[in-house]
C-alpha cells in the first residue's frame, strides 16, 4: 500500500488539474457558441463633404481601433432614400434597452449648400441593423411659430433617460436671430421613434458655440458625462450631471491627446466592462483619432485610422455588436467581389482586346433618375477581378457628339485588326436625337480601347429603320457580332422587338436590305418573351442569341436565350431550357439581366458580365418610384453541358477567381 500511495497521490493530483481544465475548455466552447456574446464594434460613419459621400457607412472591428469597412467602403444606408437634402452627416447609433432594436440620428444636411443650410434630422429604427424605418423632422415646417428662423440643426444623438423613462434626443440648435450661437437642445422621441415630442428645451452650452455633444452614463461615478466641441477653445471638453436634464458642471482639461482641429467625439463602453473607447475626427487632416481611458478623467492616445480606398471616416459613432449580429452584417455587406466596378452602372459589354491584352468593361453611367446619363465609362483588367477606371471615353452630350443630347444607353464595340497590323475599335450605342425626339444608334471610331473615340456625326440606324412588323418599342440596346465562319458584321438592336442586319464593309453603315425581324416566338413574361438588351455569340456551329425578358424594375427581369443556325436566324427556344441567369433573393441579388458574354482567348471558358440592382434600392423597385436606375457589374462564369445547352448560372456573391496573369 505504501507503494501505491505515490501512485495514487499523481493520479489524484492529475484528476483535480485536468477535471477543471475540462470544465473550462467546455464553458469557453460554450462562451464561443452564444450568439449574444459582445465580440466586435460596429463604426456609424460618413466619408467626405463631398455630397455623394455624405451617406452612412459601417466599419467593424473586433478590439475597437481597427476597423475594416464593410460592402467596400460604400453606402448601406442611402441618402437620397431617408433625408429631405438626399445628404446625412454625423450618424449616431443607439443599442435600446430592449437589447434587441436600434435607433439611429443623423444630421439632414448637404454641406455644398453651406454650413447654415440644414433644418433638421432623420430618425431611423433597426432590428437587424441591415433594414431601417425612417422619418424626418424638418424644424421650421414643424415648428412654425417658434423655431422657424432655425438654421442649424447638427448632429443629433439619442440617449434613454431612465429618469423620465423615455428616449431623449439631443443636438446643437442656432437661429438666424442676431447674436445667436449654437447650444445643445433635446426633447423626448416618440413611442415608434418617427418623430419628436414638445419643442426643443435648452440642455447645455459654454457660453459660446457648443456642438457635437456626446453623452454616456459612467457607473463608476454614477454621473453623466457629456462631451463636446467647444469652438472658443477649438477642442474636446466635458461636464457631468447626476441626471441628463440637471444643470450640467463643467469639467477643467481637454480630452483630445492631440494639437490637430477636432470635432464629432464619440464614447463608447468597451466589451471588457471597465475602459471606455473615445473617438474624435481629426477632419482637418483626414484621420480619426482613437483614445483609452479607464475612469473617464485621463485619456491616453491609441492610434489613428489609416485612411486609404473608401475608407476615409468622418464624425461617426462605435457601439459593442454580438456574435450573430457580426455574422449577419458580414453576410450583408461583407467585402465581396461583387460588384466588380465602383458605383452605379449598367448594360456592360466586355472585350478582350489583342492590342493590349487586356479586357475591357464599357458600361452605361447609372444612378442618374429616368436613366438619364449622357457619357460612358471604360475599365480595364488582366485578371477579371481588379479592375481601373480609364475614365470617361465618349460625352453624347457636347461636342464630342453633334447629333445627340443625351440618354447615353447600352454600348457595344468590335475590335478590328487592320492590313497594315494595326487595330481599331468601333463603339456602337443609342442616344437621344432631339431632331426626331426618338433614341438612335450611332458609332464611334478610335485606335485604342480606352479612346479617344471620333463620333461619324450622324446616326446608322434610325426609328424609321425598323423591320417589317415590329411595333412598338426603341431603337436602342446595340450588339455588335462578328461571324466567324464568314467574317462578316452584325448589328443587332430593338426594345420590344429583337432587329438584326449586316454591316457594311467601313461597319460605319448598315445593309438596310438585310435588316429583318428576329424577336422569337412564343414565350411570356416568365419565360422567354423578348424585351430588350440582345447579345450573340458562336460556339462549336450554334449561334447563341441572348436577350432580357420583362422590365428593368421587375422582380422578374432575368436573361433568357435561343439558339440559330445562322447570325439572322431564325431563332429556336427550346421550352425546357432557355434559362440563362435570374436574380437570387435569398442573398440579395436582384434584377440580374442585360448581359454580354467573354470567352477567353483560345479557350471553352466563358463569363457573364451582366448588372444587378443594387440591394438598397430592392424596396423602390418593389413600389415604384424611380426603379431600376441603381444598378451595378457583376461578373460570373457560363458554362454548357454535352449537348451545347448553357447551364443555368447561379450569382455569386463573390464571383470566379481571378485569372492568373502572366508574368
Amino acid at each position: 500500500m505504501n507503494k501505491m500511495r505515490p501512485f495514487l497521490m499523481a493520479m489524484l493530483f492529475f484528476m483535480t488539474a485536468v477535471i477543471p481544465c475540462t470544465a473550462q475548455k467546455k464553458e469557453a466552447a460554450k462562451h464561443a457558441d452564444d450568439p449574444n456574446e459582445m465580440v466586435a464594434y460596429l463604426f456609424t460613419y460618413f466619408n467626405s463633404n463631398d455630397p455623394k459621400d455624405e451617406q452612412i457607412c459601417y466599419a467593424i472591428s473586433d478590439d475597437g481601433y481597427n476597423y475594416t469597412p464593410l460592402n467596400h467602403g460604400y453606402p448601406v444606408i442611402l441618402s437620397d432614400t431617408i433625408a429631405l437634402t438626399q445628404c446625412v452627416r454625423d450618424p449616431h447609433i443607439l443599442r435600446c434597452e430592449d437589447g434587441k432594436t436600434f435607433y439611429m440620428v443623423a444630421t439632414d444636411m448637404r454641406s455644398s449648400l453651406g454650413w447654415s443650410s440644414n433644418r433638421g434630422m432623420v430618425m431611423l429604427k433597426s432590428t437587424d441593423l441591415i433594414h431601417w424605418q425612417h422619418s424626418t423632422v424638418n424644424f421650421p415646417t414643424r415648428y412654425t411659430k417658434t423655431w422657424k428662423n432655425v438654421i442649424r440643426v447638427w448632429a443629433p444623438e439619442t440617449i434613454y433617460d431612465h429618469q423620465a423613462g423615455k428616449y431623449m434626443v439631443f443636438y446643437s440648435l442656432r437661429t438666424s436671430d442676431p447674436g445667436s450661437f449654437d447650444k445643445i437642445y433635446y426633447q423626448y422621441a416618440n413611442e415608434d421613434f418617427t418623430d419628436l415630442e414638445g419643442e426643443p428645451r435648452w440642455l447645455f452650452d459654454a457660453g459660446n458655440a457648443t456642438i457635437d455633444g456626446d453623452i454616456v452614463y459612467n457607473d463608476a461615478d454614477q454621473l453623466y458625462h457629456l462631451f463636446y466641441k467647444q469652438e472658443s477653445g477649438r477642442g474636446i471638453y466635458q461636464a457631468v450631471a447626476r441626471q441628463l436634464t440637471d444643470r450640467w458642471k463643467m469639467v477643467d482639461g481637454h480630452v483630445e491627446q492631440t494639437k490637430e482641429a477636432v470635432e464629432g467625439v464619440g464614447v463608447c463602453k468597451a466589451i471588457d466592462g471597465r475602459s471606455w473607447i473615445i473617438m474624435y475626427d481629426c477632419y482637418g487632416n483626414g484621420h480619426y483619432q482613437f483614445c483609452r481611458s479607464e475612469d473617464l478623467k485621463s485619456f491616453q492616445f491609441v492610434q489613428n485610422t489609416e485612411m486609404k480606398g473608401k475608407f476615409t471616416p468622418r464624425h461617426g459613432t462605435v457601439i459593442p455588436i454580438t456574435r450573430a449580429e457580426k455574422a449577419r452584417l458580414l453576410k450583408e455587406f461583407g467585402n465581396h467581389r461583387q460588384p466588380i466596378l465602383p458605383g452605379f452602372h449598367a448594360d456592360p459589354e466586355v472585350l478582350y482586346s489583342h492590342k493590349t491584352q487586356k479586357y475591357y468593361i464599357y458600361s452605361t453611367t447609372d444612378g442618374i433618375p429616368g436613366w438619364g446619363g449622357h457619357d460612358f465609362s471604360v475599365f480595364s483588367s488582366t485578371d477579371l477581378t481588379n479592375w481601373t477606371d480609364e475614365g470617361k471615353m465618349l460625352n453624347v452630350k457636347g461636342d464630342q457628339v453633334k447629333w445627340a443630347t443625351g440618354n447615353a444607353w447600352a454600348p457595344c464595340i468590335e475590335e478590328v485588326k487592320q492590313k497594315d497590323g494595326s487595330y481599331k475599335y468601333y463603339f456602337y450605342y443609342s442616344a437621344h436625337n432631339p431632331k426626331s425626339n426618338r433614341k438612335e444608334i450611332g458609332v464611334a471610331v478610335s485606335d485604342h480601347p480606352t479612346g479617344p473615340f471620333v463620333d461619324s456625326g450622324s446616326p446608322i440606324l434610325t426609328d424609321a429603320d425598323r423591320p417589317a412588323g415590329a411595333h412598338g418599342g426603341q431603337a436602342i440596346d446595340v450588339d455588335v457580332f462578328k461571324d466567324p465562319k464568314s467574317g462578316k458584321y452584325y448589328l443587332y438592336w430593338g426594345n420590344g422587338f429583337m432587329a438584326g442586319a449586316e454591316l457594311n464593309d467601313d461597319l460605319l453603315s448598315v445593309k438596310k436590305e438585310t435588316i429583318r425581324l428576329l424577336t422569337p416566338e412564343g414565350g411570356d413574361l416568365q419565360t422567354w418573351a423578348f424585351r430588350e438588351g440582345a447579345y450573340v455569340f458562336y460556339r462549336k456551329g450554334t449561334y447563341y442569341f441572348l436577350w432580357s425578358v420583362d422590365d428593368t424594375g421587375s422582380p422578374n427581369y432575368h436573361v433568357c436565350y435561343g439558339t440559330a443556325k445562322s447570325p439572322l436566324g431564325p431563332i429556336g427556344i427550346d421550352p425546357d431550357h432557355y434559362l440563362v441567369i435570374k436574380q437570387k433573393p435569398e442573398d440579395s441579388i436582384y434584377g440580374t439581366a442585360h448581359n454580354s458574354i467573354l470567352q477567353l482567348p483560345g479557350k471553352d471558358e466563358w463569363y457573364i458580365v451582366y448588372h444587378r440592382i443594387n440591394k438598397n434600392y430592392i424596396d423602390r423597385r418593389l413600389g415604384g418610384g424611380g426603379p431600376g436606375v441603381h444598378r451595378e457589374v457583376c461578373i460570373d462564369r457560363l458554362t454548357f453541358d454535352k449537348k451545347g445547352r448553357i447551364v443555368p448560372v447561379t450569382p455569386t456573391l463573390n464571383g470566379p477567381e481571378p485569372l492568373t496573369v502572366k508574368k
